[in-house]
């Protein structure tokens, strides 16, 4: 199980038969079009990463399956505390690399996961052999060092309604076929980060679901150029530049795309659930408890990126960064408060029924909350340090910038510092406003569900009439003081 290069792992996406559009074209090779390579760039330095030994330890683990295998730890089984921790270190330490959102070491790697909770409780119950299959897989998954996006989030139709309700009942993944051999689906999955940098896709259920709905409680693995998926990649508000080129956007990025499956047949040594609706509700339950843990890292590393952007904006606008010493503060009590209140919800977890670790639902949803809220304000902070020219993105592109005509004026312009040059000042002002209003935003607000659903999660397991019953004690009332009856309409 050698760890793949960047170069190794470009060359995997390149053998890929296209399937991906944007803006009405079909991308041929996704490593070097200018909508996709970003996103394989950010993924690509994963790879670099494994292989750095100031990162290594972060970015790799040891097999799980194989003794004494190194593999690429976005591959890996989260078993301990530790492990799981480690989720949140490679987390952070990508978007310190990137600056966004790489989904590809990220979803595909906690779907595994849960799963393998999943497949244990099943076999157990039903005596199924899901987790055979499974484990094959990820042994397959560590072997080839892959990239593997998740997909959870369906188009879902009329929120009103359930799948099986639906007018368009593709408006959600199901199956419409079992075979002795696999089985076919069809539907849409939305929004789904990393796909065009992935070779794999996992896919599981999008909710719970009732027995009605039992065609739509799926999980399974696809090749991301399996026949019959079209996939169609989200417009982002940098999309003008990605096309044009130049420092006013970075050279790594994300991708967001709509997944269209129709008729797609997947054999069953990469299905792992197929219509046991019964256990649909677990899997968002494991999910999202870990998810929404990690994600307290993804938030803290931009943000880490914030305060470095700020502090170049100062330096090139030619005043100290510790003029501002107070706002980075700031910005740093929010990064460490969603990043260790994710770390905490890790170690109030335990292990799932097939032994893999699970954060603790309650805290792991209230740092959903607090990723919904703190970095827009770390935004803000980012804004307000880096002036006008960062808030408001109100100066020349990059190609005016550089134009043989006009780029004299233009570099005139911008110089401030005598000690810096024009160009400095400029990426520093483009990278802060691409993380604080473009596409460097890691979908703090939705991204791993959102924060009213978080909510409703938090208000469920919070034992109100346990804490009454505390505070009741301690004030010495004697009497019983319950919540009164509804009133009957």
């Amino acid at each position: 199980m050698a760890l793949k290069t960047r170069e190794e792992y470009k060359k995997s996406l390149k053998a890929m038969k296209p399937n991906i559009y944007k803006f009405g074209e079909l991308i041929e090779d996704v490593t070097t079009h200018p909508a996709t390579k970003r996103v394989v760039e950010s993924h690509a330095r994963a790879f670099d990463a494994s292989h750095d030994p100031k990162l290594a330890d972060d970015f790799t683990a040891t097999s799980t399956f194989v003794s004494g295998e190194k593999i690429h730890r976005w591959n890996s089984m989260m078993e301990t505390l530790e492990d799981i921790m480690g989720n949140s270190k490679m987390k952070r330490w990508m978007y310190r690399l990137t600056g966004s959102c790489s989904g590809g070491v990220c979803v595909g790697w906690n779907a595994q996961n849960v799963m393998w909770n999943i497949t244990a409780q099943m076999d157990k119950e039903l005596g199924t052999k899901y987790q055979e299959r499974l484990k094959k897989w990820i042994i397959n998954t560590q072997k080839n060092g892959l990239v593997v996006s998740g997909a959870l989030t369906d188009a879902k139709g009329d929120r009103s309604l359930r799948p099986s309700q639906q007018a368009n009942p593709d408006s959600n993944v199901h199956i419409t076929e079992v075979r002795e051999d696999g089985i076919v689906i069809s539907g849409m999955k939305a929004m789904i980060c990393g796909v065009a940098a992935s070779n794999e896709i996992f896919l599981l259920p999008g909710s719970g679901y009732r027995e009605e709905d039992q065609d739509y409680a799926v999980s399974c693995v696809v090749p991301r150029d399996i026949k019959g998926l079209t996939i169609v990649e989200a417009r982002r508000p940098s999309d003008t530049r990605e096309m044009e080129g130049g420092f006013d956007i970075p050279d790594s990025g994300i991708t967001q795309a709509f997944l269209f499956f129709k008729d797609c047949f997947v054999p069953n040594d990469r299905v792992f659930m197929c219509k046991e609706s019964k256990y649909s509700g677990k899997i968002i339950e494991y999910f999202t408890a870990n998810y929404r843990a990690c994600i307290g890292a993804c938030v803290a590393g931009q943000g880490d990126v914030m305060i470095g952007a700020a502090a170049l904006m100062a330096r090139t606008n030619g005043l100290a960064a510790s003029t501002f010493a107070g706002k980075m503060v700031e910005m740093a009590v929010n990064n460490e408060t969603t990043y260790c209140m994710g770390i905490g919800s890790m170690a109030l977890g335990k292990k799932g029924p097939g032994g893999m670790w699970v954060s603790d639902s309650l805290t792991a949803h209230a740092n959903k909350v607090h990723v919904a809220t703190l970095p827009y304000e770390t935004k803000r902070i980012c804004q307000d340090i880096g002036g006008g020219i960062v808030e408001t993105g109100c100066f020349p592109s990059s190609k005016d910038f550089n134009d043989q005509k006009i780029g004299a004026m233009v570099q005139a312009a911008m110089k401030a510092s005598p000690k810096f040059t024009a160009e400095s000042r400029a990426r520093a002002a483009r990278l802060s406003e691409w993380l604080t209003l473009g596409a460097g935003v890691p979908g703090c607000m939705h991204g791993g569900g959102s924060p009213d659903g978080a909510k409703l999660v938090v208000r469920s397991l919070t034992p109100v009439d346990q804490f009454a019953e505390y505070a009741r004690k301690i004030a010495g009332i004697t009497e019983e003081i319950p919540e009164p009856e509804k009133k009957k309409k």
